[in-house]
């Protein structure tokens, strides 16, 4: 079991470092090379760069900005960091630091195509966030801004996010030799990002909620339970023009099985009015188990938690 832990453990640092690095490389060898930016604390700290004229790189504003986030979170947030984040952050601030030592690294290429260069360094960037949110670290920066504005103001983090994102890709205005085409740049960089981040934390684990109104429920019902391997709930309901009762399907399928479902439901009933949503999270047997941080005490045996 310790081993297990161990491997595990060791397996969870090497992606996150794998991870920090291809973050990384994505600002140092394209996206600052490109003379691109976006939001976060990294962007804040490339404007910074670019403001200066090269004077100030990136690295030293990150890593000052990151330890005095840290000493703010720890006196606001207590215990609510982590080992992991911390040690991506004092990665990440090294890694900015040392990277630009190694002009080799840097790609020119995409200086005439800033449009290609934003997209993939969106999607290096995405990647290697990504690795590192899937083993439980996090980046820091607008991260840590986010939770001390969430514990004192019911104000949600992903607002937080849009609000900072904005206004820093838009101070990219006041910076010599920038323009708004590099602001809208930099905003493509921003939502190439969102949706390459959520392909990466989500991938094949997406789901969506099917809802299907239909005469012939019960074949249907039938039909994906014992060839298409889908759990189905009946649902009661009245067709409130027919004053009819009947019964809605609720089906719970992943996002890439979501088209077989359908063609089987219209072979069956090509009639059938269906409805798909996506579902945030779904949690129980065939997929994901729910975490809630607490672990039931064996010796309790009326289910009390420690």
């Amino acid at each position: 079991m310790k081993k297990t832990r161990a491997t595990t453990l060791l397996w969870d640092y090497f992606l996150m470092t794998v991870g920090s690095v291809i973050f990384c490389m994505a600002w140092t060898s394209i996206i600052i090379p490109t003379g691109l930016t976006s939001g976060g604390l990294t962007g804040l700290c490339t404007i910074i760069e670019y403001a200066s004229g090269g004077v100030i790189p990136m690295g030293l504003p990150y890593w000052i900005m990151n330890i005095g986030l840290l000493v703010i979170g720890f006196l606001s947030l207590g215990r609510a960091f982590g080992i992991k984040t911390i040690y991506v952050i004092v990665l990440t601030s090294v890694l900015f630091n040392v990277l630009p030592l190694f002009p080799e690294l840097e790609c020119h290429d995409f200086a005439n195509d800033k449009l290609l260069g934003a997209l993939l360094g969106a999607a290096l960037e995405s990647v290697g966030l990504g690795l590192v949110l899937l083993r439980g670290g996090s980046s820091g920066g607008t991260d840590i801004i986010a939770m001390i504005i969430n514990k004192y103001w019911p104000v949600s983090p992903g607002r937080v996010y849009l609000y900072t994102d904005i206004f820093i890709i838009a101070s990219m205005l006041f910076v010599p030799d920038k323009g708004l085409i590099d602001v809208v740049y930099a905003y493509v960089i921003m939502l190439g990002f969102s949706f390459g981040i959520d392909f990466v934390l989500l991938g094949n684990k997406s789901s969506v909620q099917i809802l299907v109104f239909s005469s012939k429920y019960e074949q249907i019902a039938d039909h994906m339970i014992s060839n298409v391997q889908r759990g189905v709930t009946a649902l009661q309901s009245v067709g409130w023009y027919s004053q009819q009762e009947s019964k809605v399907l609720l089906i719970v399928s992943r996002k890439y099985q979501m088209n077989e479902v359908l063609r089987e439901i219209k072979s069956i009933d090509p009639k059938a009015f269906v409805s798909v949503s996506t579902a945030m999270s779904v949690y129980g047997e065939g997929f994901e188990e729910v975490k809630s941080g607490y672990k039931k005490n064996k010796k309790d045996k009326s289910g009390g938690i420690e």
